[in-house]
């Protein structure tokens, strides 16, 4: 089973009193080992990392020493991959809406591959970049991932034909079909009935004449979370005999972002406030919803909170430290009780929080360290 990255007790008090809190850390071997268990298991695909989910330097550093491809989607995301010395060979511009900037400076960086799930986006992508390469996404459904991304994006299935058509009339390389089965998803059982879905879309689409030659079959794939247990090796290995069954001569691509950062990053937070409000207990802390726990809001997830005490638990609230009343991450959180300056590490908030962080209200990002520049002295 992949492991994660773990700060201990002792690493997390000296950090603290080093750097002070907050502070995020962030392990560069860990997305190795994320990414090596993806490409062992998923042999021959084509891994491209999802940037949104973090796109922190040292992250894409490493993981472009692996020789990952890059699923980026903003004219920012391109601009940071490209100063990077990322060659345009290794994105793919996976925003089915792209903006008029955003096709501009695919131009100007080189960037030729596009997905799209809509007709209004055809004429855009064929203007801009005339001959470029694109996937066609297709809707599928999965009520059981954490976010469902299908209410935004994809073509309905009756309607790939038709949009692989008008593409192909207006110059562009139609390359394949794309999908996304959710974030988080649980099992492999969304993914296959994709597969079945999408080999029937192949299999017409010969008949009309298209040579379709990649499949794109997103992400989604779960990283360890309270009170949910996946055994990802049969998951992926499932996904895997899949593939090999309907699409054995076909190049695969898979857009990960959530498994590969998810894991690597640890959040040091302190305790400044303690109050009972109405007779439970709150704690406050300085790090909140507007900073690293914005994954709460825009990702839906439930973090752990590690305070390396032995007590009897209680549920308390746990708030960030702006003047905002919405700035409230967990009510009935069980925790052992909690004092001025204790401190408390989040494990596994590598995804969808210091990448959606802000500054509201004046409080500063918080610091990012990375593990390997830093051990030695923790």
């Amino acid at each position: 089973m992949n492991s994660s990255f773990k700060l201990t007790k002792a690493a997390v008090e000296k950090l603290a009193q080093q750097y002070d809190t907050p502070l995020l850390v962030v392990s560069s071997e860990q997305v190795e080992r994320n990414y090596s268990f993806l490409a062992n298991y998923l042999p021959g695909v084509k891994l491209h990392y999802a940037v949104k989910a973090n796109p922190h330097e040292a992250i894409i550093r490493k993981l472009a020493e692996l020789g990952s491809y890059f699923d980026v989607a903003s004219d920012g995301e391109m601009q940071f991959l490209t100063e990077m010395g990322i060659t345009s060979e290794r994105m793919v511009y996976a925003n089915p809406v792209k903006t008029a900037n955003g096709l501009k400076v695919a131009k100007d960086t080189g960037v030729y591959k596009f997905t799209f799930d809509s007709e209004s986006e055809i004429s855009k992508m064929a203007k801009a970049i005339p001959g470029g390469t694109v996937l066609l996404r297709v809707r599928v459904d999965n009520p059981n991932a954490l976010v469902d991304l299908n209410k935004k994006f994809g073509a309905h299935p009756e309607d790939v034909l038709p949009l692989l058509e008008l593409a192909r009339k207006q110059g562009l390389d139609v390359a394949g079909l794309c999908f996304h089965v959710g974030s988080q998803s649980s099992s492999a059982d969304a993914y296959m009935e994709a597969l079945e879905i999408f080999r029937d879309l192949f299999d017409k689409a010969k008949e009309a004449g298209f040579a379709l030659r990649i499949l794109d079959i997103g992400g989604g794939f779960p990283i360890p979370a309270i009170n949910e247990t996946t055994d990802i090796i049969a998951m992926l290995e499932a996904i895997r005999d899949g593939l090999e069954k309907y699409f054995p001569d076909t190049e695969i691509w898979a857009e990960p972002g959530r498994f590969i950062c998810g894991t690597v990053a640890n959040l040091i937070t302190r305790v400044i406030g303690t109050q009972k409000r109405n007779g439970k207990q709150w704690y406050f802390l300085d790090d909140g919803l507007y900073g690293t726990f914005s994954g709460v809001i825009f990702d839906h997830w439930d973090f752990e909170l590690e305070t390396f005490k032995k007590a009897e638990n209680i549920p308390a609230t746990f708030a960030g430290p702006s003047c905002d009343s919405l700035d409230i991450m967990f009510q009935d959180k069980m925790t052992p009780p909690l004092a001025i300056d204790d401190l408390i590490l989040v494990p596994n908030c590598g995804a969808y929080t210091s990448a959606s962080a802000t500054v509201f209200n004046g409080f500063s990002k918080t610091p990012i360290l990375v593990w390997e520049e830093i051990k030695d002295k923790a």
